[in-house]
């Protein structure tokens, strides 16, 4: 990983959604560069032990799997939220009609 303001190609918009907010953290000074890609590369030599990365979805499954622990770890976000918020965020995915934007109920 080398500059995270380098342009990069994204397969789908949650991707670039969770990039942008890891170096918008990391530009705020929650972490450093250095310790995102320290963990990073912690979760991509875990998650390649037990199969191939394609780049892909996995990749960036992955990438936010580092940033909620890294997050949990600085005490910026307790994984119970994290949790809480994923499901309402999925549950609003799943009944949100094709087509439509995805909301969040208030």
């Amino acid at each position: 990983m080398t500059d995270p303001h380098e342009v990069t190609r994204f397969d789908e918009p949650w991707h670039a959604q969770v990039f942008a907010l890891t170096v918008a953290l990391s530009d705020a000074g929650r972490f450093t560069w250095p310790d995102w890609t320290r963990a990073f590369g912690a979760t991509l030599a875990r998650h390649g032990l037990s199969r191939d990365l394609n780049g892909g979805e996995d990749y960036y499954a992955a990438w936010l799997e580092t940033l909620e622990g890294l997050l949990a770890g600085l005490n910026l976000a307790a994984p119970d939220q994290v949790a809480a918020l994923r499901d309402a965020w999925e549950a609003a995915y799943l009944a949100t009609p094709h087509g439509h934007p995805v909301r969040l109920a208030d």
